[in-house]
């Protein structure tokens, strides 16, 4: 008898479905060969400090550090998991094989693994890979079943996260907690520290008191207007050559505050440029027009969904994690924790048959219906692709979706249907002008073809207004209207969770370039699956609160990043390097044993700094 463990009872009977294992059992389903059973998620976890010691079941500056010689699994203290293993563990030694069925990741692997070694089963082990659980998939997965050992740096680098995760978490809790809970804090009041949870806290922290302690500058911004067209002060705009402006792009870049400015610094410098401007003709000195297009957004990966989910809905990042994983339940959608925003050239092929299923959807695909699909490295890039692919529809016809399930499911789907339309076409006018020997510069865009853009409403800039201009000639002159007006800067923005998301991706570190975010990724805090979980740890501990779509610290979690003084704690960067070398273990790339022992003796180092403070 064959045994395939399952990480959810719904996906176990999905799989027991494909396979003809047809009779209902307690815990199991059975039949064609077939034991089909499942987990509840986790269902065993490291132990627990006092059951490698009892000496560490008091908390003790003296104990501290806690480093297990050898870490262990326990089974979770819960009747229905106790009962639930006990059926696990009767089927599996009695079977002639084990096919490993869990999610197609890393805490999937380490889910069943765990559960597996409890067992103490001793026969074969292999491994079922899948992005989606269509029928087709499932049956697709088991024709090309793996042997357990090809994912082993899969679970290593897992057992790694979870073993540095516990010799921090644990130890540097019981350490800033007895040393420095009386200082600020109430008696009872817990400090808990994450390799994690404390980078995230403290990104929130630092932004919030930036905000705080921002002073705001003033500057004065010069604009006329001349032909019903505002033109703004812009000093690259001043008369000259075409060979010298051209120059002037390849040179050096002017300094930023200048570039937004085309602002003065003083009152006295706008208003000396304004009376110079009051007294003398506008004149152009320069048109030009430009052609350019933009390609459709990239499919999602989990980060840039619960983002879009966050701005859009206002969508927590756990929820919109738990909206996605429904649909990948349902069969509507493929495996939900990725981060990568690329698909294999595998996936191409099929892709016409996914359209197919789009029915509801068949009004936006006028234009590339029955036209040969585009087929784009921004989308298809096997070297973007590790072990599974961006999210996208699954094909199958989707339906009985709750409202927040069908609004997430129309993202995903209009954003395939998008990776197949032409870019968005545009052309750009620019316009220089100048008063004396004052530059102004007004920009112009008008959407000449809108493109994929059309799969989206007005808020997502379908066809926008045209923001054109009227049609200037160089040199031609005339009065204008000149304006100075006063402003200040800004504070930057509190994060809301999809900010903080982007900023967890990339350590910190903010980019708009896709390209740039992309290699920001191997550094990130977390992987997309857990950073949902982190927000809600900072919630639930009283670290953060949410004000309308803003998050902010609590004055606990203020206090609990002003106890850290150890940068490491604390830094998103070297987090991210953490989490860099936990990739390189899944790849081969990094020894786990090496990993560990590093931690390990970070954790040393700290207990003594702390101590010593």
């Amino acid at each position: 008898m064959i045994v395939c463990i399952a990480e959810k009872p719904s996906v176990g009977r999905d799989i027991a479905k494909v396979l003809g294992a047809n009779q209902q059992h307690d815990g199991y389903m059975e039949g064609n060969g077939y034991q089909v059973t499942w987990t509840f998620g986790h269902l065993c976890e490291l132990k627990e400090p006092h059951e490698y010691s009892p000496l560490w079941k008091t908390w003790s500056l003296a104990q501290l550090p806690m480093i297990p010689p050898r870490f262990g699994i326990k089974l979770k203290t819960d009747k229905g998991v106790e009962k639930q293993f006990e059926t696990i563990k009767r089927l599996m030694l009695a079977a002639d094989g084990i096919i490993n069925c869990g999610d197609a990741g890393q805490e999937g692997e380490l889910i069943q693994r765990w559960v597996i070694q409890m067992t103490g089963a001793r026969c074969p082990v292999q491994r079922l890979w899948i992005s989606s659980l269509t029928e087709e998939a499932i049956r697709e997965g088991f024709a090309k079943l793996k042997d357990q050992s090809e994912y082993q740096s899969l679970y290593e680098a897992g057992l790694s996260r979870a073993i540095g995760d516990w010799t921090l978490g644990m130890n540097a809790t019981r350490l800033y907690t007895l040393k420095y809970r009386n200082r600020t804090m109430q008696d009872k009041q817990v400090l808990s520290i994450g390799r994690v949870q404390t980078p995230t806290l403290a990104l929130i922290v630092r932004r919030q008191q930036e905000i705080e302690n921002f002073v705001p500058v003033p500057y004065w911004v010069l604009t006329t207007k001349y032909r019903d067209t505002v033109f703004t002060y812009y000093p690259g705009a001043s008369a000259k050559s075409d060979k010298e402006e051209d120059e002037e792009k390849k040179g050096a870049t002017t300094a930023a505050g200048e570039r937004r400015g085309a602002s003065f610094k003083t009152r006295e410098e706008g208003e000396a440029a304004l009376a110079v401007v009051s007294q003398l003709p506008f004149t152009v000195t320069r048109v030009e027009k430009k052609k350019g297009s933009e390609a459709a957004p990239r499919l999602f990966d989990l980060t840039s969904l619960q983002v879009e989910c966050n701005r859009r809905f206002g969508f927590s990042a756990e929820l919109t994690l738990q909206l996605i994983q429904n649909l990948y339940e349902k069969k509507y959608t493929t495996y939900p924790r990725v981060d990568t925003t690329f698909l294999p050239d595998d996936v191409y092929p099929k892709c016409p048959n996914i359209m197919n299923g789009l029915r509801n959807y068949f009004p936006l695909m006028e234009r590339i219906k029955g036209k040969p699909l585009a087929k784009s490295k921004k989308v298809f890039d096997n070297k973007k692709v590790t072990d599974h692919h961006a999210i996208i529809p699954t094909g199958v016809e989707a339906k009985g979706m709750t409202e927040p399930e069908a609004k997430v499911y129309d993202l995903v789907a209009r954003r395939f249907i998008g990776a197949f339309y032409p870019d968005c076409l545009f052309d750009t006018t620019t316009v220089m002008g100048q008063v004396g020997d004052i530059g102004f510069r007004a920009t112009g865009k008008r959407i000449t073809d809108p493109g994929w853009r059309v799969l989206w409403g007005k808020d997502e800039g379908e066809e926008r207004p045209a923001d054109t201009l009227p049609a200037f000639v160089k040199g031609e002159s005339g009065p204008h209207v000149p304006d100075l007006a006063e402003k200040q800067t800004t504070p930057p923005k509190p994060y809301t969770e999809a900010t903080l998301l982007r900023a967890m991706e990339t350590a910190g570190k903010f980019v708009d370039d896709e390209e740039l975010r992309d290699a920001l990724k191997e550094n990130g805090i977390g992987r997309p699956s857990t950073r949902a979980a982190i927000i809600e740890t900072l919630f639930r501990r009283h670290y953060i609160q949410k004000k309308k779509q803003t998050l902010w610290a609590t004055p606990t979690g203020v206090d609990l990043i002003g106890l850290i003084h150890n940068e490491l704690l604390k830094s998103a960067e070297l987090t991210g390097r953490w989490e860099r070398k936990l990739r390189q273990i899944e790849h081969h790339e990094y020894e786990a044993k090496r990993f560990v022992d590093e931690l390990k003796q970070m954790v040393n180092e700290l207990v003594l700094a702390v101590m010593r403070d």
